[in-house]
């Protein structure tokens, strides 16, 4: 029987349960243990050749599909026992499907009703590819070091994967009609065994997860769907970022397909070193040539820092060579607002040629001192 609408009748007289050879009370777990038995047994990949495989795997995927969404089972009990009930008390000549489902099938038709249970068998439709979340897309970007430390806007240009101009990302020929996929139904995906009694889904081979196939495929892209793009963004790079960190740009990345949400774009920072600072953690690092005397004698020496604003250190006397003096507040930023610190590391430079009165004042000192030895306890014996 065929309603108007289309939809055939008889579905309803079709035993799911006995197609998975479960008892109509059984539970979720073991109508989906029967479903992945049989097919494991009778999948087209493993009987090539086997229609009689072939249908029974279908009939199989048709069953599950009804049985195995709680919504659908219990819709399709109710039709089912309509129609049985419907079956027997009738005048001879047939019945009125009207008095067994009401205003349902007045007011829609049986489609309405059988769509409901049977999705896309009851009334063909379209079936629509599920969106796509877009690529990840990972970028170097090259900064000064004041820019890391302050925070600055930079232009990238990007070329990353998107749908294809000519098809739209579709992969079929512009102006052809797509069909669904033979291979997987229109499911998008496959059964295959794992061995024993387990089986996992896999990606349709054939369409490549999209459910519907082209005879012809896009000459641009050969079928695969995917093209570049070539663009310019803005890129914020926060302040306090350090050399080899990742900004990741939510939303930035490759393009979605049919609707899906773009990918993210991963920018990874390399600083420029500064001809006079470093950096470590959030303190910056400086090295300052002082003289002899003022490493003896002690001074105060004027060091720049980083917003160009000197500050002045004071050098104690008799400061040996690499110490280093903390200035408070003149390092990195921190993420909480604040900064670190300047870390000032005292040099004494030793002239490499000296003038004759220099000289003869170096070998003044070197005489005032030579009963001070300065190595002599790195000998046990006390001898230099």
């Amino acid at each position: 029987m065929t309603t108007q609408d289309g939809v055939r009748a008889d579905w309803a007289t079709k035993d799911f349960y006995q197609v998975l050879a479960v008892a109509k009370d059984a539970s979720a777990t073991d109508i989906k243990k029967a479903y992945r038995v049989l097919a494991r047994e009778n999948h087209p990949d493993s009987n090539p050749g086997d229609t009689s495989k072939h249908d029974r795997f279908k009939a199989v995927a048709e069953a599950y599909d009804v049985l195995g969404d709680p919504d659908k089972r219990a819709k399709y009990d109710e039709v089912r026992s309509a129609y049985s009930a419907g079956g027997h008390g009738y005048p001879q000549g047939g019945f009125d499907v009207s008095d067994l489902f009401g205003d349902r099938v007045r007011g829609g038709g049986l489609g309405d009703l059988f769509g409901d249970v049977f999705g896309n068998r009851g009334r063909p439709q379209q079936q629509q590819r599920r969106p796509q979340r877009g690529s990840d897309v990972e970028t170097t970007a090259t900064i000064g070091f004041t820019d890391a430390l302050e925070g600055v806007t930079i232009s990238l240009r990007l070329t990353s994967d998107a749908p294809c101009p000519d098809c739209s990302g579709t992969g079929g020929k512009p102006g052809t009609r797509p069909h669904i996929c033979t291979e997987c139904e229109g499911a998008g995906f496959v059964v295959v065994s794992t061995g024993g009694a387990f089986s996992m889904n896999e990606t349709c081979p054939a369409c490549g997860g999209r459910q519907l196939v082209y005879d012809e495929a896009c000459p641009t892209c050969h079928g695969s769907g995917r093209g570049t793009s070539a663009r310019s963004i803005q890129a914020r790079i926060p302040a306090g970022v350090k050399d080899g960190q990742r900004i990741r740009l939510k939303g930035k990345g490759g393009a979605g397909d049919s609707g899906g949400p773009a990918g993210d774009l991963f920018v990874k920072v390399k600083v420029r070193p500064h001809r006079v600072f470093a950096r470590t953690g959030d303190n910056l690092t400086l090295d300052v040539p002082v003289s002899f005397d003022e490493a003896a004698l002690g001074a105060e020496v004027r060091i720049p820092t980083l917003s160009g604003a000197a500050v002045t250190l004071r050098v104690p006397a008799g400061t040996p060579n690499g110490r280093t003096f903390r200035v408070r507040g003149k390092g990195a930023p921190r993420s909480d607002g604040t900064l670190g610190d300047l870390l000032a590391t005292v040099e004494v430079q030793v002239p490499a040629v000296l003038d004759q009165p220099t000289r003869e004042a170096v070998e003044a000192y070197r005489a005032a001192t030579s009963g001070k030895p300065l190595r002599a306890n790195l000998f046990e014996d006390g001898t230099s």
